[in-house]
C-alpha cells in the first residue's frame, strides 16, 4: 500500500457571481506510477497512488502480460522520490512468454499508446466475448451509471478524477475504483475483480468517460461482454466492440443512451431493485 496522499490542498483564487475570494480546494495527485518486470520498467503512467496492487495486477491482464492472477507470483511498491515503481515478479511461464513478447516490441509502451512502436502490438486482436450469456434491461443500465455516480468519492471530493465500476443485475456496482486516467481506473477494477474472485463474465464494466478503444481492448481482455460509458465512443473501438461480440453503450444520460453493437443484450424493462 502506498503512503503517498491521493488528494492535496491548494490555495486559489475563485471568481463567482462577479465576486473574488481566496480559498482552499482539494485537488487529486498525479504521480509517476512505473510498472516493471523483471527488474526492467515496461510502462510509465500518470496515475492516482491508490488501490496500486490492483493497479499492476489489472494492466498485467489487460495488456495481455498474465492470463491469470496466478502467473504473478510478487507485486511490490516501491515509493521513489519522484513516484513510484510497481515491481511484478512473474512466474516462470509467464515470464518466460513476456521476455518473447518484449524482444518482438521495438521499445517499451508508455502512456496509453503513445510509446508502441509496433503497429501490430497496438492493434492486437480481442479475444471474442460473443458467446458471453448476459443480458441486462434498461432500467439496468440507467441504475449502473447511477449507483456508479454514488460510488464516486474521489471525484466528488476533487471534480478531476475517472471511475470504472462492475454492475450485476439484482446486486448493483460489485466494485468500483477511481484514477485521474481513465484507463488507469479501468485497470484497478480489473486487479480488483481478479482479487475478489469475481467472474467477470456475471456482468457489465460501466465506466464515466468516453469510450477508446483501449477501453474495448481492456473490457475484452478481462473477459466482460458489455461496456457502458457516459460520453462517446470512437470509431475503432465501435469496430473492435463489434468484432469482439461486445455490446457497447454510450452516452447514458439518465434513462436516455445510444447502444452502438450487438444490442440483442439489452432487453426493454425496469432494473431489479438495488437496496
Amino acid at each position: 500500500m502506498s503512503g503517498v496522499p491521493s488528494t492535496a490542498r491548494v490555495t486559489r483564487t475563485a471568481r463567482r457571481a462577479g465576486c473574488t475570494s481566496v480559498s482552499a480546494r482539494t485537488v487529486p495527485e498525479e504521480t509517476p506510477i512505473a510498472l516493471s518486470y523483471g527488474g526492467t520498467t515496461h510502462a510509465v503512467m500518470m496515475g492516482t497512488p491508490a488501490d496500486l496492487e490492483d493497479f499492476a495486477l489489472g494492466f498485467s491482464l489487460t495488456e495481455g502480460i498474465v492470463s491469470a492472477a496466478a502467473e504473478i507470483e510478487e507485486i511490490t511498491v516501491q515509493e521513489l522520490g519522484a513516484g513510484i515503481d510497481l515491481q511484478v515478479r512473474l512466474r516462470d511461464a509467464a515470464n518466460t512468454r513476456f521476455e518473447a513478447r518484449r524482444r518482438r516490441l521495438a521499445g517499451p509502451v508508455g502512456c496509453g499508446l503513445c510509446g508502441i512502436e509496433s503497429i501490430d502490438e497496438a492493434m492486437r486482436a480481442v479475444p471474442a466475448v460473443a458467446d458471453v450469456n448476459l443480458t441486462l434491461s434498461s432500467g439496468d443500465i440507467a441504475q449502473a451509471m447511477r449507483l456508479l455516480g454514488d460510488r464516486q468519492t474521489l471525484h466528488r471530493e476533487t471534480g478531476a478524477v475517472h471511475a470504472a465500476g462492475f454492475y450485476i443485475a439484482g446486486k448493483g456496482i460489485a466494485l468500483s475504483r477511481e484514477d485521474v486516467g481513465r484507463h488507469n481506473a479501468l485497470d484497478k477494477l480489473a486487479g480488483a475483480l481478479l482479487k475478489a474472485g469475481i467472474d467477470p463474465a456475471t456482468g457489465a464494466v460501466v465506466v464515466t468517460s468516453r469510450v477508446s478503444v483501449e477501453m474495448v481492448q481492456k473490457t475484452a481482455a478481462l473477459g466482460s461482454s458489455m461496456i457502458a460509458a457516459i460520453s462517446a465512443p470512437t470509431a475503432l473501438a465501435i469496430r473492435t466492440a463489434e468484432t469482439a461480440g461486445m455490446t457497447l453503450v454510450a452516452l447514458v444520460r439518465g434513462d436516455e443512451f445510444d447502444i452502438f453493437t450487438h444490442p440483442k443484450r439489452v432487453t426493454v424493462g425496469a432494473a431489479r431493485h438495488v437496496a
